[in-house]
């Protein structure tokens, strides 16, 4: 399908052809690249805030996640049974080069994070020439919303869901003559990708408005089938977070089925403003 786009040497509208097109991503796709290639080296320059604070942040016993258990374990129990004692693990690395290698891969990855925005308004403006009035009406708004739902997922899965599994995983012994020792290059692909998977999941709001929009997806359908969503998010809840204690299977649910209800609420705004638009 042909985007149709000013030319600037007339008033009238120039059809741009195949190749028009393929160089016009091009430059978006440019764009996007140079910004998080510029992320990247800003944050690969900042090894020790990346990794010390960052990376490293739910290893240490004093990281916010497990003071705030510490004090709900109190408030609850009145004990320390939900306070983080010890990590029962220590982070080695074996190859020579995984050090340098994976402080070159984990920039990328908080460079593609920081450059998010960016590279979602620069994916906008490709297709933008492609829509309708009415279609760039529906989608007002969409890098701004899709951004925030993706920080908020990140910062979920860093601050909640992360520290939960990297304690119990490592800690968990098969056997007490076997010592965990995670490799460097295991633990950054287990938080980054458990991180970035988040963010993604927290677009849930934004898909669904898209699908209302597109009259794909209702909400007299989501609310009939909320019993059977509950119980799809309780079981995702189980597999996301390792740790057997009901408590943290809980915190992981409610957040999951707390966008379910919100992906209501969004598909619910969407036929509103139909069934206002189709009475005038």
């Amino acid at each position: 399908m042909a985007l149709d786009q000013l030319d600037e040497n007339t008033s009238g509208v120039k059809e741009m052809g195949f190749f028009d097109h393929i160089d016009e991503l091009r430059k978006h796709i440019i764009r996007s690249v140079v910004s998080i290639l510029v992320a990247a080296v800003v944050i690969f320059f900042n090894k020790s805030f990346l990794f010390d604070t960052v990376l490293f942040g739910p290893v240490h016993l004093d990281f916010w996640t497990y003071r705030q258990m510490c004090d709900f374990s109190y408030w609850l129990k009145g004990t320390d049974e939900y306070c983080v004692k010890e990590m029962g693990f220590v982070l080695s690395n074996i190859d020579i080069t995984g050090q340098f290698t994976q402080h070159l891969f984990i920039s990328f990855v908080g460079g593609f994070v920081v450059a998010f925005p960016y590279v979602l308004w620069q994916f906008w403006a490709f297709i933008k020439p492609a829509l309708s009035h009415k279609e760039i009406t529906y989608a007002r708004g969409f890098v701004f919303f899709s951004s925030i739902l993706f920080f908020i997922g990140i910062l979920f899965g860093y601050f909640l869901l992360a520290p939960l599994s990297i304690n119990f995983l490592g800690s968990y012994k098969v056997s007490e003559i076997v010592s965990n020792e995670i490799n460097l290059e295991s633990y950054i692909s287990f938080l980054s990708t458990l991180t970035f998977a988040c963010g993604l999941i927290f677009e849930m709001p934004m898909l669904v408005y898209f699908l209302a929009k597109l009259g794909i997806l209702g909400s007299k359908l989501m609310s009939k089938y909320r019993r059977y969503a509950l119980v799809v998010i309780l079981i995702l809840a189980g597999i996301l977070t390792p740790s057997p204690d009901m408590a943290s299977q809980i915190m992981m649910a409610l957040p999951l089925y707390g966008l379910y209800e919100i992906s209501i609420l969004v598909a619910k705004q969407v036929e509103k403003n139909k069934l206002k638009k189709a009475a005038q």
